[in-house]
């Protein structure tokens, strides 16, 4: 006699299934039982964090956000590769303030992509003084996070170009040339700041 089997087709955990959350890299996030240094863009602004896991959930010790180095009179993009950095640089100095000194990166569902944002927040938090561990081939270039490419693509540019490409800088009083400049000013205020 033949007993009659159901489906064996799983309904997937809604996180899964809404696309917020990989639960297989989780599980492994989570076997380390190291805090996690997680990145996140929006269209607007960089969110870096890091974050503990507790059996009641996710505790954020340490958080830094794009809008607070705009706050330090930074008047770049809040989604661009310098301002990534700078969250990222932000947030590892306010870790180690709070005695966190190392971390694993947590990519979420984005695609790991050499150079990208995500890395550059990650560099920044090493270059803060934090241990993550990382592959140096992954992290964007010195002179693309300075802003050094930005500055040649606006030199290459006529005046009525730059006007129309930068609009946004040149409105904030940031002419593109002096973005490595401003960067390096907003790196030193952020350093003087963590350390009061």
């Amino acid at each position: 006699m033949q007993v009659a089997q159901g489906s064996r087709y799983k309904v997937a955990f809604k996180r899964r299934r809404e696309g917020k959350t990989n639960y297989g890299a989780r599980l492994k996030l989570i076997s380390l039982d190291q805090c996690r240094l997680v990145v996140r863009l929006s269209s607007q602004h960089t969110l870096v964090q890091i974050i503990k896991v507790a059996p009641e959930g996710d505790h954020t010790l340490v958080s830094a956000h794009s809008k607070e180095i705009k706050d330090l009179g930074w008047l770049g993009s809040g989604k661009n590769t310098s301002s990534a950095y700078l969250t990222g640089y932000l947030c590892g100095k306010k870790a180690l303030k709070e005695g966190i000194e190392g971390a694993v990166l947590d990519l979420g569902l984005k695609t790991s992509i050499n150079g990208s944002k995500i890395y550059a927040a990650l560099k920044g938090a090493v270059d803060a003084g934090m241990n993550i561990p990382h592959n140096e081939s992954i992290l964007p270039s010195e002179e693309r996070i300075r802003g050094e490419e930005t500055v040649a693509y606006a030199q290459s540019l006529d005046q009525a170009e730059l006007e129309k490409k930068f609009s946004q800088y040149l409105e904030k009083g940031l002419a593109p040339e002096k973005l490595p400049d401003h960067f390096e000013s907003i790196k030193e205020k952020i350093e003087a700041e963590e350390k009061l």
